[in-house]
């Protein structure tokens, strides 16, 4: 997008939009992470009738969020990555994502960062995100080595579970993009660890809707065009029917746990659930939210996959309404904010002021930008 283009409104409507979409996205995460492997008869059990209404201990204590907001973060930093390397005529961002996705797989070993990788930037120099939070296996074995996947050669292609969804808002943050091409993006990102079309379908699904959002679309608009686009997508049907569904149940009753879990069903053995049901979920409890609280505690109160529902929802939420919309009590407690903010902010300059930063006139006006994010 054409840096003129953006006047000072724009660029402040969009920031709010930015932090919105990331900073939800953790919210539900940290709010699902209490509640992972739960039926809703134990969250019942553990949190009173109405399930979990707030933060809650996990990993040692409230707002801790999991592996979703790590691997969040780096997609960021891939995403920024890949801007700055436009510089060098070198275009080809899944690379730049995949060796972000890397960089986040040396925190899930690593004692702490290693300053020696020269490529690591500021935000592997994070110490706090050198923490295992429950990652995904299909993770951590598809960021395992340098080998970049393709769609027709995927990484572990029977893997169907939200995880890639989770990571992939921030696709849906390149305004300047059409959203054909944001879907193409996320779904070759997906693949590197969620080789099956269910899952990086769904991933796809999410950051195209998102998309629609910052753009100021409604939700149910950016549901219907996203719905057009993957219709063109070979293996599209379970997704097209997961968000289908989650329409029809805005009209068949007020909302409530019982519609959540009937479009999760948490009865089901987890090898039998899948990316659909938590995109569901979140498309569901985002239509019906009466605000950003009432939608991530709809999101997590259910026996599926509270953490990436939760995620998912909380992205939607916060790229439709903004920053400010958020729960600040809840923020207040947030692991990692200040990281959050800063790369907010960052993703925000770079899409709106790049060429100043790290264009060839830039080498006097923003030296640190190339150390934040390396062009290597």
């Amino acid at each position: 997008m054409v840096t003129g283009l953006w006047g000072r409104i724009e660029q402040q409507d969009f920031r709010s939009r930015i932090r919105g979409t990331l900073l939800g996205a953790a919210l539900g995460d940290a709010l699902g992470a209490p509640l992972a492997g739960l039926s809703l008869d134990a969250i019942r059990t553990a949190h009173g009738p109405d399930g979990l209404t707030g933060p809650a201990a996990a990993h040692g204590r409230r707002g801790r969020v999991t592996a979703a907001t790590q691997l969040t973060l780096f997609t960021v930093d891939g995403l920024i990555r890949a801007h700055v390397r436009r510089d060098t005529g070198v275009w080809h961002p899944p690379t730049d994502v995949h060796r972000a996705y890397r960089r986040w797989a040396a925190t899930q070993h690593d004692w702490g960062p290693d300053e020696r990788r020269e490529d690591n930037g500021w935000l592997a120099q994070e110490e706090w995100l050198y923490a295992r939070r429950d990652p995904d296996r299909a993770c951590l074995t598809g960021f395992g080595d340098d080998v970049l996947a393709t769609l027709d050669q995927p990484k572990n292609p029977a893997a169907r579970g939200a995880a890639a969804a989770a990571r992939s808002a921030p696709f849906g943050l390149l305004v300047g993009w059409e959203p054909a091409l944001v879907l193409q993006l996320t779904v070759e990102c997906a693949a590197q660890s969620h080789g099956h079309p269910t899952a990086h379908l769904s991933a796809g699904a999410l950051a195209v809707i998102v998309h629609g959002l910052i753009r100021g679309d409604s939700l149910d608009a950016a549901v219907q065009r996203t719905l057009g686009l993957l219709g063109a997508r070979p293996g599209h049907q379970p997704v097209t029917d997961a968000l289908q569904r989650a329409t029809a149940a805005v009209t068949q009753g007020p909302p409530g746990p019982d519609a959540v879990e009937a479009l999760s069903p948490g009865d089901a053995a987890p090898e039998a659930r899948d990316a659909t049901h938590a995109l569901a979920v979140a498309v569901y409890c985002a239509l019906v939210a009466e605000d950003i609280a009432h939608g991530l505690r709809l999101a997590v109160n259910h026996g599926g996959d509270s953490v990436s529902a939760g995620a998912l929802c909380g992205a939607l939420l916060g790229a439709l309404h903004g920053e400010t919309a958020l729960p600040p009590a809840w923020l207040a407690e947030l692991e990692g904010r200040a990281t959050l903010l800063e790369l907010c902010d960052d993703f925000a300059l770079e899409m709106t002021q790049g060429p100043a930063l790290h264009g060839p006139s830039a080498s006097a006006s923003a030296p640190g930008w190339l150390a934040r994010y390396p062009r290597g």
